[in-house]
């Protein structure tokens, strides 16, 4: 596809993307007030980032819109191309480095990303454990892993908003506190920060 046809493809793409944002919004729930929460819980962050479960990249645009250079993977090729070509619609692509992987088994090598996101992934999986097994393997000592899901409310309101568009929305088999403690036990210092539509969980590896 040349230039212009892949500046129209983002155009139209663009307005989903605001659509999307407005549905929500309907719902009393603010994707990018909600995301920016994320970020200034999880300051100070540094290094190599990565951010794992892109989806339609309203994570990665926040990244890329506060000028990080970051690596993002999902399984899903169709999600890379939605969340590639809303990067690309505020010219912010060149800052992402788009991975289709599976989240059980990286290709990264051990301790090669300082911060780790994952957002309104966790309740998506099919192996959560495996996949909390994979970004602790990939952070690097001194590393930090922030994974954030949505609290009751939240899900509440997805439910709703999936209902709507006559789908179902994932509930998940853990929940942030189930992972908390899973990573406490592996020796992380753990924290939790929440608004009333989002858990957000601060952990730590530390050096022996």
């Amino acid at each position: 596809m040349d230039k212009a046809g892949l500046d129209q493809e983002a155009l139209r793409n663009h307005k989903r993307y605001v659509e999307r944002k407005a549905l929500y919004q309907s719902f009393g729930y603010d994707i990018d007030k909600e995301r920016g929460f994320i970020i200034e819980a999880a300051k100070p962050f540094s290094g190599k980032i990565l951010e794992a479960g892109t989806g339609k990249g309203y994570f990665a645009l926040l990244l890329a819109r506060a000028g990080c250079l970051f690596t993002t993977f999902d399984i899903s090729k169709e999600e890379q191309d939605y969340a590639r070509l809303n990067l690309r619609y505020f010219n912010l692509e060149h800052l992402a480095d788009f991975r289709v992987e599976n989240g059980e088994v990286l290709s990264f090598s051990d301790k090669s990303f300082d911060t780790i996101f994952s957002v309104n992934t966790l309740h998506h999986l099919r192996d959560p454990y495996q996949v909390i097994n994979e970004l602790v393997r990939v952070l690097a000592l001194d590393g930090k892993l922030i994974l954030s899901d949505f609290t009751d409310k939240g899900f509440a309101i997805m439910e709703r908003i999936h209902a709507r568009e006559g789908g179902k929305h994932d509930s998940g088999k853990i929940r942030i506190k189930d992972a908390q403690e899973y990573l406490f036990n592996q020796g992380l210092e753990t924290s939790i920060a929440q608004t009333q539509f989002q858990e957000v969980l601060i952990a730590l590896r530390k050096r022996p």
